[in-house]
């Protein structure tokens, strides 16, 4: 996505996983987006947290999710309020209602192609935007 990162530029900022989101990256390394199950009750959570909202149980599992979903909000982003992101503007940042029931916050490809309109059919895809840094993207279905 970017090139290398200079002063005017500056390279975009890196998750720091925490123990419970490890999975989750690990799994976008790998090219898969994994979802948290509580291993009590069975919600399905995003963003990973150690505790359901639900139950309030500390069980968790993890399901691969089907990468399907349907455009549920998105903005255009004309101002990078965090600097590494200054090459990338304008850009599409969506909600992503999955399949699975939980939203996922992610960049929208090709966002001025697409037709953006809610419910539109989107499925994730991953891109490596930075040495071992492999993120979530939306694109029409």
């Amino acid at each position: 996505m970017s090139g290398a990162a200079t002063e005017l530029n500056p390279a975009r900022p890196a998750p720091e996983p925490t123990i419970d989101s490890k999975p989750y990256w690990d799994g976008l390394k790998e090219r898969r987006l994994l979802l948290q199950q509580c291993g009590d009750c069975g919600l399905v959570r995003h963003y990973p947290r150690p505790m359901c909202a639900d139950c309030h149980s500390l069980e968790v599992g993890w399901i691969e999710s089907s990468r399907q979903g349907r455009l549920y909000s998105w903005t255009e982003v004309h101002h990078p309020f965090v600097p590494g992101f200054r090459g990338e503007i304008p850009y599409v940042m969506a909600t992503v209602e999955l399949e699975e029931g939980v939203r996922l916050q992610c960049q929208m490809l090709d966002a001025a192609s697409a037709g953006l309109r809610l419910d539109l059919s989107v499925e994730i895809v991953f891109l490596e935007v930075q040495d071992g840094l492999v993120l979530p993207f939306a694109q029409a279905a």
